[in-house]
């Protein structure tokens, strides 16, 4: 497990050749023309960012935001403008995707759909451990046997060009008389004859390593008994320690039934259980997770979402989870991220995000129903004026307005804190446009009767019947309004 930090991290893409003649005319029709305007679309900046070990973030904002984006520059799957990634004391900016040691699932879960959950699940295992022995082999033995493969490869490709010009120099009658299956057979006979003669000459010109032609035979046992019934099969001792850790995985994910299945005959959720146990089996530094709900029905994801969140606290991987779901971000995550065209708008937990958000784009994405917006004039000392109501602010606010007086703000109140009350000053005057009962609660759509463009969204208890078209006086909880500037959308706290 490590610790995940990013810093200053840009990403950009070069702009389609439409892209590119609209940008064009932009510069040449504007007054002053911008010198060496970039010809790239910039997906990512300034992206700083550290999850701590063992934490699950969780990165959220509208479609587009560059969210996947950032994953995919963490995972190695995108290379970056600028900028570091580093899990733990590793800087990863280098380094192929198979050595960062992160596991990713993704949204569509990327099953092989001609392998079984048990060969889904061990695939990156086998591949792992078998990575790991030819490293240690190739440290032990005398000739380093990477260079001589290297170098028998590129003899044998020079034969097959040479072999392949002197035959189009002969001419193609032969050619054009042998049919396609005669010639994938030929092909197939001759790439084992070369096969035999590379293994041939590598055992004739090097040390015998009985280590590494062991390893080869196991290989080639496991792989020809695999099909086998159980109790034909053969196991070497890296099989045996792939099938303990994918059973102790499908023991935790609860699909041991599952095992002898192909991908095609297993539901959604069950898909995504899969998914996530192919990335956990590896046992990796750092879990990512890029919208794997999104494609469950909805109780489906509130059992799934439950399910994740628990495996990672047993886990205690670190993990970077990436959502449009506010429902999600707010459930599941230590801390969230929230994200607006490429940029980071604030970093907090749910709670501090929902109660002190930095902007209005934070205020507006987080909460459902979102927050509710009106302008506002502010008179010193704590006037708060509106042209169809007025109230005085709590004395707290009385320091952070100074600055403010005579000027616009807005005003943000969230549905659940505005209450049907009787017509006061105080009060605003609103018709009822909408009425959605959902049992547990009612939520409104209105519109303020003196200006039926401004709308509101209001959330009521289910036992007051309402009517479309009833006006209604709403009374704003005071101590839960919200100020911003509106020249800056930055949010106003009270000192």
């Amino acid at each position: 497990m490590a610790q995940v930090v990013l810093e200053n991290i840009y990403k950009s893409f070069p702009l389609r050749q439409g892209e590119q003649e609209k940008e064009a005319n932009t510069v040449a029709e504007s007054v002053s023309p911008i010198a060496d305007r970039p010809a790239s679309n910039s997906v990512l900046r300034r992206i700083n960012l550290t999850v701590e070990d063992g934490e699950f973030m969780v990165l959220v904002g509208p479609s587009g935001c560059g969210k996947s984006t950032l994953l995919r520059s963490i995972a190695g799957l995108e290379v970056l403008t600028a900028g570091n990634i580093w899990v733990g004391d590793r800087l990863l900016n280098d380094l192929p995707p198979k050595d960062r040691d992160i596991a990713m699932v993704f949204q569509n879960y990327a099953l092989y759909p001609h392998l079984t959950v048990y060969d889904n699940l061990a695939f990156g295992l086998r591949r792992s451990e078998r990575e790991k022995e030819e490293g240690s082999s190739a440290t032990d033995s005398v000739t380093d046997v990477t260079d001589v493969t290297d170098r028998r490869k590129k003899e044998q490709g020079t034969r097959e060009k040479g072999a392949a010009r002197r035959k189009q120099l002969e001419g193609s009658r032969e050619k054009g008389e042998e049919t396609e299956k005669e010639k994938g057979s030929r092909e197939k006979a001759e790439k084992i004859r070369n096969q035999v003669k590379e293994l041939i000459n590598y055992l004739a010109s090097n040390t015998l390593n009985n280590e590494r032609i062991y390893a080869l035979w196991e290989d080639f046992l496991v792989g020809a008994t695999r099909k086998l019934p159980p109790g034909l099969r053969y196991l070497s001792e890296r099989e045996k320690a792939v099938g303990k850790r994918v059973r102790e995985v499908a023991e935790l994910l609860q699909i041991e039934s599952l095992l002898n299945r192909l991908p095609k005959q297993l539901s959604g959720g069950q898909k995504q259980r899969v998914a996530l146990g192919r990335a956990m089996a590896r046992n990796p530094e750092v879990f990512l997770m890029d919208e794997p709900l999104s494609n469950l029905d909805a109780k489906l994801r509130a059992q799934t979402r439950s399910q994740i969140v628990q495996l990672q606290r047993q886990l205690g991987t670190t993990t970077i989870y990436v959502t449009h779901d506010q429902t999600e971000a707010m459930t599941m995550g230590d801390r969230i991220a929230i994200m607006k065209v490429g940029q980071i708008q604030q970093v907090a937990q749910p709670l501090e995000l929902y109660n002190k958000p930095a902007n209005l784009f934070v205020a507006e994405f987080i909460g459902s129903p979102p927050m509710n917006f009106l302008l506002v004039e502010f008179s010193a000392p704590l006037l708060i004026s509106h042209p169809q109501f007025r109230f005085t602010l709590p004395d707290i606010w009385a320091k952070s307005l100074q600055q403010y007086d005579g000027r616009g703000l807005i005003l943000g109140i969230r549905p659940e804190h505005l209450s049907i009350n009787p017509p006061a000053t105080k009060n605003i005057s609103v018709q009822v446009e909408i009425v959605e009962a959902l049992g547990h609660e009612t939520y409104l759509g209105v519109c303020l009767t003196d200006a039926p463009a401004v709308r509101m969204q209001v959330r009521v208890p289910p036992e007051r019947s309402i009517r479309v078209g009833e006006e209604l006086w709403l009374a704003i909880a005071h101590d839960k309004i919200h100020l911003f500037d509106p020249d800056t959308e930055l949010a106003i706290f009270p000192r």
